[in-house]
């Protein structure tokens, strides 16, 4: 346990029967950069039980955000779906990832997509002031199932604009696009889907793909990140690797090997 610190869960919310958002309290110690990973768990039978999530909360919060989907028969979160305000949680000193944004080549449009649970990083992502400064827009897609799962909506379309530090960035430049696959809504279909029809490019305004000026950050299931990975290759993006700083960045660690 010497390598995780243990957190005590200040608040709990459940969106649905399949998702849940918990905050805990944040060792000042910890240090990481937004889009990054921890490994987030609890112990059981006496040994850390610890699963790879993403912060959803921002490097400068002082509380740790982490968003969750419920497995009923899954060995951490049939556990952690119970949890309740003053449990305690481990959370690892060495946060860790690919997904980051400035490991990117220098573009004009920042285009996050997301399926699930796979926005989180996105959220924390977006409450960083310098993607404002570095990208004229800054485009957040959410793909999921049914319209009771795309969370934060308030937070996305109402908080972030109200930040008195960068609150005139994120009405200029953010455009939040939710999308939905199993039940009619405005936006309807796969991300893949409206990414090569053109639909999403249309909808939201923006002008046609280029490998010059937009850039991407891809977070959901291992499926969707090597379809949409597929998607771009054939249009002349290029994944980042190590220090070839290229045209877009997946989380490698939720890849499947």
């Amino acid at each position: 346990m010497a390598k995780a610190h243990k957190e005590t869960v200040i608040d709990v919310h459940h969106w649905s029967d399949r998702l849940f958002t918990i905050k805990t309290t944040r060792d000042p110690s910890l240090r990481f950069r937004n889009g990054e990973f921890a490994m987030m768990g609890m112990e059981v039978d006496g040994k850390p039980l610890l699963r790879a999530y993403s912060m959803a909360s921002s490097n400068y919060e002082d509380y740790l955000e982490f968003y969750s989907i419920k497995v009923q028969d899954g060995p951490l979160t049939s556990r952690l779906q119970h949890i309740k305000i003053g449990d305690e949680l481990l959370v690892s000193k060495k946060p860790t990832g690919t997904l980051l944004w400035d490991h990117l080549r220098p573009g004009k449009h920042l285009w996050m997509l997301s399926t699930g649970t796979g926005l989180a990083p996105f959220l924390s992502i977006i409450k960083d002031p310098d993607v404002y400064e570095n990208f004229e827009k800054v485009i957040l897609v959410h793909g999921c199932r049914f319209i009771n799962e795309l969370t934060y909506q308030e937070l996305i379309t109402h908080q972030l604009q109200d930040n008195e530090y960068f609150g005139d960035s994120v009405k200029d430049k953010l455009i939040y696009y939710p999308a939905v696959t199993r039940e009619p809504f405005k936006n309807y279909g796969r991300i893949t889907t409206l990414l090569k029809s053109g639909k999403l490019i249309e909808d939201t305004g923006m002008p046609t793909l280029s490998v010059n000026d937009d850039r991407f950050m891809l977070c959901g299931s291992p499926g969707m990140l090597e379809s949409i990975s597929e998607i771009l290759d054939e249009m002349g993006f290029k994944e980042t690797r190590k220090s070839d700083f290229r045209e877009y960045v997946i989380e490698r660690a939720f890849v499947e090997k």
